[in-house]
């Protein structure tokens, strides 16, 4: 059986720890909603805004004018005219240099182009865009070729308001069945899209279990591999070893106040998402049993580093070593889906990402425990097992 006093004792003295090292705690307290709101600033923009373009009318004709006007005031965009007799960029000759012009993209169109829409042959309109930059490029394209069928598609009904008056009377001699087709061909086919799970469509949603996560299991494993290093460092913990307390007590007692300290750290953390950025959040009971076991495990993988450690130099270098591919690779800010299946199964491992699978199942799906049961269970895996091996491991110093 455990000791409670005992445990309580550990705890106690950990926690003068913590609270006599004033600047870890002011850093601790600060650092979850300053990250929270540096990471959500960043993933806040779901579309593309004020990208600064040139475009070149080296057509001049009535048409490539109004096309030029109606995409003036796209909010997407924040239109430049290309500096005059600028050399010709690496792409060939005519390319624009988009690095020299301080742009992500050109628009060009072509010399002849309201005659070719005329004549049935039209021309391509010509964009040059900055490939570094993939996501915003894919998402420039996407939004010139929206504006484009806006403009063609007025530019069709003007056609057919300015035919004459013999060419409805003759279209009326058709049947039914003709004039309904050409109807349909002529007006725009749809695409009815209901959006399920995340009607907004804000990507802060989305990534905001991801921010949570990363910033709690970046303080709390760096925080609690620190602290048997510590004991180490100063030999308190070789007289620690030497009382009658139980191994498991001690780890117990160690992990209960940065446990206490990182429920703190994680109410701050949602605060900040739920008031700043609008993130709704739902079901707190399941959120928080996640948030429990995650933390349990955090708190227990640190507490693992830190017992083969024997400085706290070696401890934090371990925690960065294993927090660096977490960051890429538990599907915190991208579809875990995306990666190679090798690499997918690397990515089961980490804790993190069955957080981010569980709390946005709960959070955005609305999902019963049912389909959160194996994150669950693997996380409260974690915390034992990674508990039990510093456990182990402290034993073994005593020896």
């Amino acid at each position: 059986m455990f000791s409670l006093s005992g445990i309580l004792s550990v705890a106690y003295k950990e926690a003068l720890h913590i609270l006599r090292d004033k600047r870890i705690l002011i850093l601790v307290i600060t650092l979850p909603p300053l990250l929270t709101l540096i990471f959500g600033y960043a993933f806040d923009s779901s579309s593309i805004s004020n990208v600064p373009m040139t475009i070149e009318d080296r057509d001049q004709s009535d048409t490539s004018q109004a096309f030029a006007k109606s995409i003036a005031g796209n909010d997407a965009f924040q239109w430049q005219q290309p500096p005059v007799n600028v050399a010709s960029g690496p792409n060939g000759a005519g390319a624009p240099d988009l690095l020299r012009e301080h742009v992500q993209g050109s628009l060009i169109i072509p010399h002849g182009w309201g005659d070719s829409l005329k004549n049935g042959k039209p021309l391509a309109l010509q964009l040059y865009v900055d490939g570094s930059d993939t996501s915003t490029g894919d998402e420039v394209n996407g939004k010139l070729q929206e504006a484009l069928g806006d403009f063609q598609l007025k530019s069709r009904q003007d056609m057919i308001d300015q035919l004459p008056v013999e060419v409805f009377d003759m279209a009326e001699k058709l049947p039914d069945e003709v004039r309904n087709e050409f109807a349909s061909a002529m007006e725009p086919w749809t695409l009815k899209e209901t959006i399920l799970y995340n009607p907004q469509e804000r990507f802060i949603d989305y990534v905001m279990p991801g921010i949570i996560g990363l910033i709690l299991q970046l303080l709390t494993v760096t925080l609690m591999a620190c602290t048997v290093a510590r004991e180490r460092e100063t030999g308190t913990l070789y007289q620690l070893m030497v009382t009658s307390l139980r191994r498991t007590e001690i780890v117990i007692g160690k992990v209960l106040p940065y446990l206490g300290l990182s429920i703190l750290l994680i109410v701050m953390a949602v605060g900040v998402a739920h008031f700043h950025f609008g993130t709704q959040f739902q079901r707190f009971g399941a959120l928080s049993l996640i948030c429990f076991l995650f933390l349990c495990c955090s708190l227990g993988l640190g507490l693992l580093i830190s017992s083969f450690c024997q400085t706290q130099t070696q401890a934090i270098q371990f925690a960065v070593f294993y927090l660096l591919p977490v960051l890429m690779l538990s599907g915190a800010f991208s579809p875990l889906e995306q990666l190679p299946p090798a690499i997918q199964m690397i990515s089961q491992t980490f804790p993190l990402t069955h957080f981010c699978h569980a709390f946005r199942l709960v959070n955005m799906h609305n999902a019963d425990m049912s389909f959160i049961v194996g994150d669950l269970l693997f996380m409260l895996l974690g915390a034992v097992v990674s508990c039990a091996g510093a456990a182990f491991l402290l034993q073994r110093i005593q020896e």
